[in-house]
């Protein structure tokens, strides 16, 4: 499920080859009043959000925000993905009253902006879409000052599935392509470096305002590699791209190859700044949520 990877901060285990995490890479504490208020409502309510079970490092600069992101659809996927620290399996039945479930935990928490992701349910002819949709929906019901992005899986390339998400029309849609295309199949399996490209562009051209897609780097790709990466993206006329380290969740994932430095990442954003993206984030602790409000303009 390539959207929850990008929040996973569990130290690597440790082994012969592994390489020790740089200082660069030290995350801090989060701390406020607006982050203690949110993490007092989540224990209470029990709510399921990525950035507490994912440990994500920028939760509490987030919270402080008033953002947060809510994975729906359970939390077993269809799909294996070497990267990813979610659970493969045979998913649960689909839960009906989980729209207005999630509608209310954004209303207790008082959130400003959500982000919604989910696993891959390639076991459902729809792939889980009417559930986004109705979500979207409950959403605005409940809390109609709240903005929305949609962090959603391929569906195949069903363009049906996709259409209910556009039709819906959350301020922003995204997608993550999450490696360069000869690393794919390792790192995605069942995914398509194409496949996810068109899914993109064509949300695009179906007149969705505001598309979104994020890769990890520290897998053995190369910066031409990178760079070609952004291209594709850009031709895919995506708006706003962000570019983080990986981190193994477990010793189970792909190992990390490299850590990619400050001043690396800093040159991948001026490149995708000059490619015409309207923002680029870049950096080791960027997530796909990274400063997701602050994308809406």
């Amino acid at each position: 499920m390539q959207s929850i990877i990008t929040i996973m901060t569990k130290e690597t285990i440790e082994s012969p080859n592994t390489i020790h995490k740089p200082k660069w890479l030290r995350v801090k504490l989060p701390v406020g009043k607006k982050y203690t208020e949110l993490r007092g409502v989540v224990d209470k309510y029990k709510l399921n959000t990525i950035c507490t079970s994912g440990s994500c490092p920028n939760m509490g600069e987030c919270w402080t925000e008033g953002t947060a992101t809510f994975m729906i659809l359970g939390n077993i996927c269809t799909r294996s993905c070497g990267f990813c620290g979610v659970k493969t399996g045979r998913p649960e039945n689909v839960d009906w009253e989980e729209p207005e479930k999630v509608a209310r935990s954004i209303k207790l928490m008082n959130i400003k902006h959500a982000v919604i992701t989910s696993v891959d349910r390639d076991d459902i002819k729809d792939g889980g879409s009417i559930i986004w949709a109705e979500t979207i929906n409950a959403i605005r019901r409940a809390n109609p000052t709240t903005t929305l992005e949609t962090l959603i899986p391929d569906f195949q390339g069903n363009t049906t599935n996709i259409d209910r998400i556009l039709a819906v029309a959350p301020e922003v849609i995204s997608h993550n392509l999450e490696t360069v295309r000869r690393l794919t199949r390792e790192v995605r399996i069942q995914a398509k470096y194409d496949r996810s490209l068109e899914v993109l562009k064509y949300m695009k051209d179906q007149g969705q305002r505001r598309t979104k897609s994020g890769i990890m780097l520290g897998l053995g790709e190369t910066e031409a590699e990178v760079i070609e990466t952004m291209q594709d993206l850009a031709n895919a006329k995506v708006d706003i791209l962000t570019i983080g380290q990986y981190l193994q969740p477990s010793k189970k994932h792909l190992p990390v190859q490299e850590f990619i430095t400050p001043e690396q990442f800093a040159k991948y954003k001026e490149i995708g700044e000059k490619m015409g993206f309207k923002y680029v984030e870049s950096g080791a602790l960027v997530r796909s949520s990274y400063k997701a409000q602050r994308h809406l303009v």
